[in-house]
């Protein structure tokens, strides 16, 4: 073991031991990038449980790494180093630029899933899975009817429904491959021949099910989708759009990312759903409806009542030569921004996002607009359990205290308000 690690043990609630590993990083990293270093801590190895950040005098020095089984340190202390080196420690420090704050402060309080789990309205199904029922379906039909109609005051939007898997030729073409593996989840299935069925049957019903099934797998040709955008610019592939405007796309689905732990309420889900608009057109068309539509769905928080704030964001990009350049790019250009609402005293939960990709996925995809080469495009998405769970958590489970629009708007959809 380095002088740069050093391992102790403790004993946890639960009575079980847990062994605690202090990684010294190669070189402190500013106390501003440490979002960033815990962003990624529990993706350097499945083995781990929980971490600390060691800080002083506004600087990152090194993590405390919690794991239930007593692992290599100086194997750890690689990997830790290896992600911050990469990923991390060439990363500019900015001020947290904000575009928007709520004129509402909202008290709120701890507690609001249990409470929502003692009434029966959700119920945990798994890792990172969550069962709901009313009032929380009632007020996910409301949110997302609501953005609905805001769009539509503005856009005359195609709506589509996407299948619930997505070629994995497709996230290719994205670059989602290179830029988050951490969060992809392949869908396969046993090759169809009739020894591989006969065989799987065999070991099955002998041993269970276990990880050596994948042998006998072969197809990786599906993935299950991290948004919804990625199968609008697959569905648009190789067309030239018409040069009257904005293209506006919207869908609601299913989407899934892999994270290395799921908070157990519903801030952070394995499986959730969706909203997502996309705008194609001109550079100018695309940033003024990003704009155009990012103010009405603040002045819609604002009319609800609701605390939060908007600020400039950047994606989790992992693991790759170019990962600081990336993020600084985003938040320099300001090609994302992200809608924070209030969940618990002093914390908050991001319930969506409104980007901007330039010619990024015109250009993969082979989109042009008219003649005037790849086309531009913006997103918008919401995640909708997210954007319920922090209503909730502001207004609590009894509906004569929700605003107004939102107990009519729920009535009107024939829920339970």
């Amino acid at each position: 073991m380095t002088d740069t690690t050093r391992r102790d043990t403790a004993t946890t609630d639960a009575g079980t031991e847990e062994f605690r590993t202090h990684v010294e990083l190669h070189t402190p990293v500013a106390g501003e990038l440490a979002s960033e270093i815990e962003r990624r801590l529990l993706f350097v190895s499945s083995e781990i449980t929980g971490y600390e950040l060691d800080t002083a005098d506004g600087e990152v020095r090194g993590v405390i790494l919690r794991t239930a089984t007593p692992l290599g340190a100086d194997e750890l202390a690689d990997k830790v180093n290896r992600v911050v080196d990469s990923d991390v420690r060439q990363q500019r420090t900015t001020r947290v630029k904000s575009v928007w704050t709520s004129p509402h402060e909202r008290v709120v309080e701890e507690g609001t899933f249990e409470l929502l789990a003692l009434a029966g309205a959700v119920t945990e199904a798994g890792e990172g899975q969550v069962a709901v029922g009313e009032p929380l379906l009632s007020l996910l039909a409301y949110f997302d009817q609501a953005v609905k109609q805001l769009l539509g005051q503005d856009f005359a939007p195609r709506e589509y429904r996407y299948p619930t898997l997505i070629s994995t030729g497709a996230l290719a073409t994205a670059g989602y491959f290179a830029s988050f593996p951490q969060h992809l989840m392949f869908v396969t299935r046993l090759h169809n021949d009739i020894d591989v069925y006969q065989g799987f049957q065999k070991s099955y019903a002998e041993t269970g099910l276990d990880s050596t099934v994948l042998a006998a797998c072969r197809n990786v040709d599906y993935c299950l989708p991290p948004t919804m955008c990625y199968h609008t610019f697959h569905q648009y592939r190789g067309r030239t759009l018409d040069t009257d405007g904005v293209h506006v796309v919207t869908a609601k689905g299913k989407s899934f990312r892999f994270e290395a732990a799921y908070a157990t309420t519903m801030e952070r889900l394995w499986d959730f759903t969706i909203r997502e608009i996309v705008f194609m057109g001109s550079r100018e068309d695309v940033l003024a409806s990003r704009e155009l539509f990012m103010r009405k769905i603040f002045a819609f928080m604002e009319e609800l009542g609701l605390s939060g704030f908007c600020e400039v964001g950047n994606d989790p990009f992992f693991g790759g030569g170019d990962t600081s350049a990336r993020i600084w790019s985003q938040r320099l250009l300001e090609l994302k921004y992200e809608l924070r609402l209030t969940v618990a005293p002093g914390r908050t939960i991001a319930v969506g996002s409104f980007n901007f990709h330039d010619d990024l996925f015109g250009h993969s995809f082979g989109i042009d607009y008219g003649t005037e080469g790849a086309v531009r495009s913006g997103c918008v998405g919401f995640g909708l359990e997210r954007l319920v769970y922090a209503f909730l958590c502001q207004y609590g489970l009894d509906s004569d205290g929700w605003p107004a629009a939102v107990r009519e708007g729920v009535g009107a959809l024939g829920g339970a308000a």
